[in-house]
């Protein structure tokens, strides 16, 4: 018979996240203590991803 190779796990917990992240899957929520953009004079809403915390802003 052949050689046996051995499969690689699966990161878990912490590293998971992050290369999910870096691969551009981010999950995303709703960040609700900042609401309004004093320099656009805007609603504005901002989204902080829950496993890396980078910030996404969209203007209304």
């Amino acid at each position: 018979m052949g050689e046996v190779i051995p499969f690689k796990r699966r990161p878990s917990g912490r590293k998971a996240a992050s290369s999910l992240c870096r691969e551009g899957h981010h999950k995303w929520r709703v960040d609700k203590a900042k609401q309004f953009d004093v320099k656009q004079g805007k609603l504005v809403t901002v989204y902080r991803c829950e496993r890396c915390g980078e910030q996404k802003i969209t203007a209304h």
